[in-house]
């Protein structure tokens, strides 16, 4: 029953998909409402069909009905129900029905959008739009209505079934994971859909800018924590102590996160100054595209990850679909070109456009770079039937000087004003930057840090802090001059006067602070691995590590032994850590649990590589990570810049104080910052 329901309830959502796509263009092009109005019908309906599909799939899930063959292919009546719950995607068919899910939930929601505006015939790209997006909906769905098919009958029907992969039951960390990463790759459809829209439409709105810069950003906020929650579950679960290898399923979730940050700052010189516009879609659809591809590496089966799925038929029509997307997207800008000729121009090289356009050029340089290191061994091995490898090395000695540059600009593009700055204007600015970055320099050298691209970065990033202060700290004192406010209360009000742009600033700061971290982890990194007897310590570092003793536990889906240690330092106590290696009967080898020590200013990493059979002896790898902190608490900083940034609060339409000349400035260019800063 579950079997039949489920997959009619997915031909039902095929079926009104594509009818509400051809309403949805057809309403478009003849300006009818009635159309338009089904359309938005039929992408409600997706929705709840497709919903309805989803729980279904949890049902049998949970009831263990293995009469249906993912059921039979992920399930166990020995996996506790919470990974009961998150393996429906642990698996290649339902990864695809999540995939589905979350593509009509926004399907859903730009038609909530779209309904409150005025006039659903006046707003010509949102049909285009609309239809676009039910037709990226159709192929989700043929995809799990043929091919990909959860809801195939079992015969016979299994008693019970392996259960989801080890490692996917080896933290409920990946209840987390997943979702996160699925809502920003498929959310990237929405603006691919609106640009799509507007080139159809063979015009933008005035405010179309803001709208696909906010569905924009909202996807991208999403896919930053998804990309930072699998760092984290890689390096607090699978036990290497790293928590990036550049694995190609890794890369193909960090290409559309590089397109996407170019397209976030191209759309702002568009909507300034009417430039970049050919240069803006074009960012978006490849963002759209590089999601695709990223879905046809994850999913076909051509990659060996520990991300990836096995050998599947839905590669060709990945293939197919990239093709069409890729060939349609072409030849609408190409249609559309004169549209979208640039109404501005660059007036100066020292511009706050020239500093967005020079960090598009190395976010795209970036995603090229890694584009390029990722796919080389499938075209090599297609080519001439040789596998080859590309690995850290490659990607570290070409990444490295694209960021150092990035995080240069991260402070001195929100320090450049618009069209045209002076020399003069950017000397006061990046006087105490400069200083704060010469001062860490010096500190960090006779502190014994002597690699010299640690040190650029650890410089580079401090002189972007110190702009990015100044550009709270100025307007601050501005105001506090202007109304008497307390320090905290003005800083307040002059960000919550601009979120959009404070909310970019707080963006650029997480972005620094987990620059900081990686480059902290990656330089100082140190590890050791030992045989230690039962009561014996061992010195790593600073750490004294005792091994206490070993001991076995039996749990309802798995087997594993324990080992105690305690950690101490200088006589002190510390903590006490306990690695373990779990047994599962699906897998051949064990897989370890690391025990961390986390602090902003180490992690010790404990893993339990071996033991004896009596407990007398253990094999502990040690591993310390200086700095590891410093990503997690940056990616949580990007977090709240992009959600206070997306968040329209009373505050933010607090009257503004007349912009008076800034401390430390001639009286001109005070009242020019001012005036700059209230237009940016």
């Amino acid at each position: 029953m579950n079997a039949l329901v489920g997959h009619l309830a997915t031909l039902l959502a095929l079926l009104l998909a594509g009818v509400g796509a051809a309403a949805a263009f057809v309403g478009g092009r003849r300006g009818d409402a009635r159309y338009i109005t089904g359309a938005q019908r039929a992408g409600i309906a997706v929705f709840v069909l497709v919903a309805l599909a989803f729980l279904i799939m949890e049902r049998a899930l949970i009831t263990h009905d293995f009469s249906v063959s993912y059921v039979a292919q992920v399930g166990s009546r020995e996996t506790p129900l919470f990974y009961t719950v998150i393996s429906l995607w642990s698996a290649l068919e339902g990864s695809i029905l999540l995939w589905a899910l979350v593509l009509s939930i926004y399907t859903a929601l730009l038609v909530r959008w779209s309904r409150r505006r005025a006039d659903p015939t006046g707003d010509a790209q949102l049909p285009y739009a609309l239809g676009t997006l039910l037709c990226v909906n159709v192929f989700f769905l043929l995809l799990i209505s043929w091919p990909a098919n959860p809801f195939r009958l079992m015969s016979p029907v299994p008693a019970d079934g392996p259960g989801p992969n080890a490692l996917l039951q080896n933290s409920p960390f990946m209840g987390v994971h997943p979702p996160l990463l699925y809502t920003g790759y498929v959310g990237m459809s929405v603006p691919f859909a609106l640009a799509t829209g507007a080139l159809l439409a063979g015009r933008l709105n005035p405010d179309w800018t803001k709208v696909i810069r906010r569905w924009t950003l909202v996807p991208w906020t999403f896919l930053s924590l998804g990309i930072l929650a699998g760092a984290w579950w890689s390096y607090e679960v699978l036990g290497w102590g790293g928590y990036w290898a550049w694995d190609p399923v890794e890369n193909a979730s960090f290409m559309p996160w590089l397109t996407a940050t170019a397209f976030l700052h191209s759309v702002m010189v568009q909507e300034r100054r009417g430039m970049l516009k050919t240069w803006t879609i074009t960012l978006i659809v490849a963002t759209f595209l590089l999601t695709v591809l990223g879905t046809f590496l994850t999913r076909s089966g051509v990659l060996a990850s520990v991300h990836a799925f096995t050998q599947s038929a839905i590669g060709p029509f990945f293939l197919t679909f990239l093709g069409l997307v890729l060939l349609g997207s072409l030849a609408l800008l190409a249609w559309r070109s004169e549209a979208l000729r640039s109404e501005g121009r660059f007036d100066a090289a020292l511009s706050r456009e020239t500093a967005f356009m020079l960090n598009n050029l190395l976010f795209a340089a970036f995603a090229f770079v890694v584009l390029l290191g990722t796919m080389f061994p499938l075209i090599a091995e297609a080519i001439r039937g040789v596998r080859v490898s590309v690995g850290g090395p490659y990607f570290s000695e070409m990444s490295v000087p694209i960021a150092l540059l990035l995080i240069f600009l991260a402070g001195v593009g929100p320090a450049l004003p618009w069209r045209k700055g002076s020399l003069e204007l950017l000397r006061g600015k990046f006087r105490w930057p400069t200083m704060a970055a010469l001062g860490t320099a010096v500190i960090l050298a006779a502190a014994g840090v002597r690699a010299p691209l640690a040190l650029l970065a650890f410089a580079l990033a401090a002189f972007s802090f110190g702009l990015l202060a100044a550009e709270f700290i100025g307007p601050t004192r501005v105001r506090r001059r202007t109304t008497g406010e307390a320090g905290p209360l003005a800083l307040w009000r002059v960000v919550a006067g601009n979120r959009r742009r404070y909310g970019g600033y707080i963006v650029h700061a997480g972005i620094l602070v987990v620059a900081v971290g990686v480059t902290g982890s990656a330089t100082f990194r140190r590890e050791q691995e030992w045989n230690v007897g039962r009561g014996a310590a061992v010195q790593f570092g600073r750490y004294q590590i005792q091994f206490d003793s070993v001991w076995a536990v039996s749990e309802s889906n798995r087997d594993g032994v324990i080992a105690a240690t305690t950690v101490s330092a200088g006589g002190r106590l510390l903590t006490r850590l306990s690695p373990r290696l779990n047994y599962y009967p699906t897998s051949m080898e064990p897989i370890g649990t690391p025990a961390v020590r986390e602090s902003l200013r180490e992690d010790l990493y404990l893993v339990l590589l071996a033991y004896a059979a009596d407990g007398s002896h253990a094999t502990i790898k040690a591993i310390a990570s200086p700095l590891v902190g410093w990503i997690w608490l940056g990616g949580g900083i990007v977090a709240l810049g992009a959600v206070f940034s997306l968040w329209r609060g009373a505050a933010a339409r607090q009257p503004r104080p007349a912009p008076v000349p800034g401390a430390g400035e001639r009286p001109g260019a005070g009242r020019s910052r001012a005036v700059t800063e209230a237009r940016a």
